[in-house]
């Protein structure tokens, strides 16, 4: 009989049979022991209903889990609201539609280095240099931090598999050093450059001030260090599913409008994120577990979206599944501020990859490598394109 009380660890989230399989394991526990507890997370939450409760319960769960200051993921109303003000406008359709053209450019240069190999290893060779251009285009940031940026989110990966705070403390501070280099800068100049987002923001104000370095280093870091890796890995995950399953590749080469809800669906199937953290302001109930005031939890986005009692056959994809379900950008006020650019960015990257192939195969000579925890998607993805 499985034990689920107390404050006894239910289950180790870094177990090899977790870490071989996530998603797997989380189907298992969303049944075994829904609401769990660990020392390495805290209370995580593997039912779409609990999630949900979370999400939109700002009241009793907040945002602020961390002793780093996070504008505005890790903030709590009203103070969140004031910042999230500022941010949504950067990512209205109008900006998004009028940077579509410099996303197809990057991804259509990046094809035509991979296409001329034939195989090719998606993930270092394409979805993360990807990420990087796309991130640094649209944030106004010199070519010149591609390969720095690339180098940096390895690291950074490196450390947060290995749970290696002093590496952790130092990469940190070396991304707060290049984006106030990059501020020192823009003042120089007058900081008029058309366009530059980077620029854009420190002219932004809240409670009638400007942002502070340190409040627009947070923005960034959002918008680069907790973008690159999950648009990357959420290009091997769609990447991998095409090549899963040749019939659907052939149908959305002859229904491209059909990608938007494919891509949603798929990646529903495959989150590319695994949890996101909050702390319990009070003491709660959820799924009949006991959870005091101050404790951490985990919403387990992975599971969420897997969930049979919200989706029927989860497992399947299916084009016709009510979007509103789809928790792969969150829900209520900390939904991600940014999908508006990333639908866009993912979209086009796979109309090229469809557009410019006959076939998307797995490399006969080596195998795929899934990521581990904290991470979700691949670790390699090698591929041969015809």
């Amino acid at each position: 009989m499985n034990r689920c009380d107390g404050h006894v660890p239910d289950w180790d989230p870094a177990a090899t049979h977790v870490l071989g399989d996530q998603r797997a394991a989380y189907d298992r526990m969303r049944e075994r022991c829904p609401v769990a507890y660990s020392d390495l997370m805290g209370w995580s939450l593997f039912r779409h209903d609990d999630v949900v409760q979370v999400l939109l319960d700002h009241d009793a769960f907040s945002n602020v889990v961390s002793q780093h200051r996070s504008v505005p993921n890790g903030m709590d109303p009203p103070e969140h609201t004031a910042y999230r003000n500022i941010i949504e406008p950067y990512f209205s359709r109008e900006r998004v539609a009028a940077f579509e053209p410099v996303c197809r450019e990057i991804v259509a240069e990046l094809m035509d280095g991979v296409l001329a190999r034939g195989d090719m290893e998606l993930m270092s060779e394409f979805a993360l240099p990807e990420a990087v251009r796309v991130q640094c285009a649209f944030l106004g940031w010199p070519s010149t931090l591609h390969e720095p940026l690339i180098a940096w989110t390895e690291k950074n990966r490196q450390a947060t598999l290995a749970q290696d705070r002093s590496a952790l403390a130092v990469l940190a501070q070396a991304f707060q050093d290049l984006v106030v280099d990059m501020l020192e800068q823009r003042r120089q100049s007058g900081a008029a450059l058309d366009g530059d987002v980077t620029a854009a923001l420190m002219r932004e104000t809240v409670d009638a001030r400007p942002l502070s370095d340190p409040e627009i280093t947070s923005i960034l870091r959002n918008w680069t260090v907790g973008e690159i890796g999950t648009i990357a890995a959420s290009i091997g995950i769609l990447i991998h599913y095409l090549a899963e399953h040749p019939a659907l590749q052939a149908r959305l080469r002859g229904q491209p409008a059909l990608l938007p809800r494919a891509i949603d669906e798929m990646l529903r199937l495959h989150g590319p994120l695994v949890a996101n953290r909050r702390v319990a302001t009070r003491a709660v109930t959820l799924g009949g577990r006991a959870i005091d005031a101050g404790e951490r939890i985990s919403v387990n986005w992975i599971s969420a979206n897997r969930d049979e009692r919200v989706f029927d056959d989860a497992t399947a994809f299916n084009l016709d599944r009510d979007p509103a379900d789809n928790l792969l950008f969150g829900a209520g006020i900390h939904v991600c501020p940014g999908a508006p650019l990333v639908r866009m960015q993912l979209r086009v990257t796979l109309e090229e990859f469809l557009r410019r192939t006959r076939g998307i195969d797995f490399n006969p000579n080596a195998a795929p490598a899934l990521e581990v925890y904290p991470a979700s998607g691949f670790a390699s993805l090698p591929l041969r394109l015809s």
